[in-house]
């Protein structure tokens, strides 16, 4: 029988055999074990194998406590930059109000608001009237046979009042004889009515108005074909009120 030599470590020994009444554990020996462990062991195995490596993706650095910043600012400190940005706006604020003043119309002027229907008559600061009004429907008028067709919107933007009216007469446009089916006249004197727009009208360019109304229980409503209308007793107010050349503001 030929005698096979141990084989050599790093350090040119054999390497020691275990101890007396030790075996050593094998590949074999660790597989069996593992399926003899109960359902539970392999269950605590897992969940420690899970934690392990959701512990090490966090990302989470440690560092000394000496490594850390210093103690945040004092209250004090806050409070002076607190003040001094109150500062800084009171300011701002001042120079808004100042620049809103030099653009803010001088004298009394109009103010409509189309969404509510209100129009109001101001003089700086102070309101002079708040009325119920009307203003164009939005509706959209064709005639049958031609490209022809208007919408009857109330115009948004600055206006000058360019002429005082009294006792003003309607001369009918087109679209009055087209939406009552009516043949357009050739003869301008069978266009003008008298007495629809009531006592006064204030003259604001392009056919557009602010004048009175037959029909007062509308007001409030956006039913007109672009003019703003007004019951008698506010129109002689702000007939009164409002010269000619005063800014009107439509929105």
């Amino acid at each position: 029988m030929t005698e096979v030599p141990a084989p050599a470590t790093d350090s040119g020994n054999p390497p020691a055999p275990p101890e007396a009444g030790v075996r050593a554990p094998s590949l074999t020996r660790a597989v069996a074990l593992a399926r003899r462990a109960p359902p539970w062991a392999w269950l605590a195995g897992l969940g420690l194998v899970i934690a392990i490596v959701a512990w090490a993706g966090t990302g989470y650095v440690y560092v000394p406590m000496a490594s850390l910043p210093e103690d945040p600012p004092a209250a004090g400190d806050f409070r002076l930059a607190a003040s001094k940005t109150r500062e800084q706006l009171t300011a701002e604020n001042n120079r808004l109000r100042a620049r809103l003043g030099r653009l803010a119309p001088q004298g009394t002027y109009i103010i409509v608001n189309q969404t509510e229907n209100r129009l109001y008559v101001k003089q700086g600061g102070r309101e002079l009237l708040a009325a119920a009004c009307s203003s164009g429907s939005g509706m959209i008028l064709r005639q049958e046979g031609t490209n022809r067709r208007w919408v009857f919107d109330t115009p948004r933007g600055r206006f000058t009042v360019q002429s005082k009216l009294v006792n003003p007469v309607w001369r009918r446009p087109d679209w009055a004889f087209v939406e009552e089916n009516l043949p357009v006249p050739k003869d301008p004197a069978e266009r003008l009515e008298y007495g629809s727009l009531g006592e006064y009208a204030l003259y604001l360019g392009e056919g557009y108005m602010i004048h009175g109304t037959l029909y007062e229980r509308l007001l409030g409503r956006s039913v007109t074909h672009g003019c703003i209308r007004l019951g008698r007793d506010d129109l002689r107010t702000v007939y009164r009120l409002v010269p000619v050349g005063a800014q009107v503001f439509i929105y």
